[in-house]
């Protein structure tokens, strides 16, 4: 009787139970930022930027209107929170919805608790400026919310009310603004740059255009607005500025870039050095370093990790932050190249793929010519399901120990709070060396000095189930994940030979098999849906053993591969080192066994858990130790 009702519990029930099981342990992946807290607008929603004021609230103020960006009606918000983004009171609009079109605002906070607002006006209500012909209808431009004046307003009441007077903020001509179409009698700008105070100077970064055409804005440059006594005057409008950089050329992208070169961000280093970072169409993001406050700056390069390669990015925001513990944070979106930079519509296209959001850690180091930051290896921040979604314009607030992120996807605004063993990891890569011990559902290494062995094939978390709560019984995702690693000996390289095998006569499961050009290649089966993604061809050499990471994320649906404790980025090969499988992939669990190709592979772990690249850096740099 006993075993007959056993036998009933494992042909009947466990079929049942199982898939229950599975859908319990679904959980919230904080990444998503659908997990944020909504910041209120009017439709539109640009630029949420956030700082505390001295009341203990949150100030938020964003561009916001009815229409889409650059619609006639936008303007300026205000409004603050006493819970961290959960509630949001005291709104008041900076600017009136039904005057000229505010937009594009920046928060600054004096050290006596005044907080300034900086933002595009148009002052002289202009409804078209003059455009490239050849791409707008008789040369006109109905978007004027990237020109006109310069402004400010200000609150002594920590964001509650702003004053009536609105104050402009003079600019220097440069070249730029010269052969502009009205040579610099109207200018074409905005900014999304935070500004800072140093050595009680005002600094406001501010991007130049000069023309508008394919892609909207066709040139660009970077300049600084310096104000040595706005923290003092009594009337801020007769507070003295200044353009800098001396001369009349701004920021631009490094010597053989284009001609767009915008969205300047900056943070000032330890030893008063100031750095910054900005978008290009080129591909790869640009940065300088100013050693004199601003007045001059060094030759322009593209960003590099620590390592030496280049960062990718393509043309969207791309922000520094400096952080309370004197650390450095960069958000980006890990993609782009020369794929990008040599598209003969770059101007545009440049603009999409902006999911997911990725950020490195950044820690000051010494040069021979001072303070400058090195990079670590990125890791996922923030994602939305679906692809084509753009997340951007963030804003980072630290508040008790805690980090906060906001964003926009230009319809929804959200602040998010991080995982800040997320940004811990980022900041420790330079000198972890420890192994993650964390979820280790297979521990393996080869001892029987055997061509071919095999080694019982672990239960992978599935990573889309049937909802069996639900009466329609829908799919849903678990945002799992897992993480293959595994030693690589060098030697001869057959193509198609595979290295780990958990496939059954079906094909369904996973195996990893090299590819041609040296590169391997993972391979994913559900019986249904069928998912590939290999290295990129020059990482993986012949004459050198390798340790490789395969995270496959079941969060934003993302497969990457640590090389050597690098992430791969796709090099000069392609535009995306990171690949996606679909969303409804369901689990690689078929076999029993790993077949594993011995004269290959030394050693193989596999996590029930899609690791951080941090945690991947680590593990390689143990392995590395291991061995000498």
């Amino acid at each position: 009787m006993k075993r007959l009702c056993l036998y009933f519990l494992v042909v009947f029930i466990a079929p049942i139970v199982s898939p229950w099981r599975e859908c319990f342990s679904q959980t919230e992946d904080w990444r998503n930022i659908k997990t944020g807290r909504v910041i209120p607008d009017e439709s539109y929603s640009d630029q949420p930027y956030i700082l505390n004021t001295d009341d203990g609230a949150w100030l938020s103020v964003l561009t916001t209107g009815t229409g889409h960006e650059g619609s006639s009606g936008q303007h300026l918000i205000a409004q603050r929170s006493w819970d961290k983004g959960k509630t949001w009171v005291d709104r008041v609009a900076i600017e009136p919805v039904d005057g000229p079109e505010a937009s594009y605002s920046v928060l600054l906070k004096a050290p006596g608790g005044r907080i300034f607002v900086f933002y595009n006006y148009n002052t002289d209500n202009a409804r078209w400026v003059k455009g490239d012909p050849a791409y707008y209808k008789d040369g006109k431009v109905k978007r004027v919310d990237t020109q006109g004046y310069y402004v400010f307003k200000y609150s002594d009441d920590n964001g509650k009310t702003w004053s009536a007077k609105r104050c402009p903020v003079p600019v220097r001509l440069f070249d730029i603004d010269k052969r502009n179409p009205y040579k610099g009698a109207i200018r074409y700008f905005w900014n999304v740059g935070k500004p800072f105070i140093f050595q009680e100077k005002v600094y406001v970064p501010l991007h130049k255009v000069g023309g508008f055409g394919a892609g909207f804005i066709t040139s660009s440059e970077g300049v600084l607005l310096c104000s040595d006594n706005l923290l003092t005057v009594n009337d801020p409008a007769r507070a003295f500025w200044s353009t800098l950089p001396e001369g009349e050329t701004g920021l631009r992208a490094p010597t053989g870039g284009g001609p767009v070169s915008e969205e300047q961000s900056m943070v000032v280093l330890s030893d008063g050095s100031f750095f910054c970072v900005y978008r290009t169409i080129d591909g790869y993001p640009a940065f300088s370093y100013s050693r004199d406050r601003g007045h001059t700056w060094d030759a322009p390069q593209y960003m590099r990790f620590a390592g030496g390669r280049l960062m990718k990015h393509p043309r969207a925001a791309n922000f520094v932050w400096k952080c309370e513990n004197g650390k450095y944070l960069y958000w980006f979106h890990n993609h782009g190249g020369r794929l990008i930079g040599e598209n003969p519509h770059r101007t545009s296209i440049a603009y999409d793929d902006r999911n997911p959001a990725w950020v490195c850690g950044g820690e000051e180091i010494d040069s021979p010519i001072g303070k400058v930051i090195r990079w670590s290896e990125p890791e996922i921040l923030l994602y939305d399901e679906d692809p084509v979604i753009r997340i951007s314009y963030p804003d980072l607030i630290e508040d008790k120990g805690n980090y906060y992120i906001s964003e926009t996807q230009k319809d929804i605004a959200r602040v998010h709070l991080i995982d800040k063993t997320l940004l811990e990891g980022l900041w420790h890569q330079f000198i972890t060396s420890s192994r993650c011990d964390k979820n280790i559902l297979l521990d393996w290494e080869n001892k029987a000095d055997k061509n071919t062995v095999t080694a019982v094939a672990p239960g992978l978390p599935a990573l889309y189930v049937v909802d069996r709560k639900k009466v329609e019984q829908p799919g849903a995702h678990l945002n799992n994940g897992f993480t293959i690693e595994f030693s690589l000996k060098t030697g001869k390289w057959l193509p198609g030979q595979n290295l780990l095998n958990a496939t059954d006569g079906s094909g369904k499961g996973w195996k990893i098999r090299m590819g041609e050009n040296r590169t391997v290649e993972l391979i994913m089966n559900d019986g249904q849906t069928e998912a590939v993604w290999e290295s990129t061809p020059g990482i993986l050499s012949t004459d050198k053993d390798h340790y490789v990471s395969i995270i496959v994320d079941g969060g934003p649906n993302i497969i990457c591969f640590v090389i050597d404790g690098v992430l791969d980025d796709g090099g000069n090969y392609r535009q995306f080192g990171w690949g996606r499988f679909s969303p409804y992939f369901k689990s690689v669990n078929a076999a029993k066994n790993i077949n594993i190709l011995g004269d290959k592979i030394e050693r193989l772990t596999i996590y029930g858990e899609a690791l951080t690249v941090s945690e991947a850096v680590g593990n390689f740099r143990h392995y590395a130790k291991s061995r000498l």
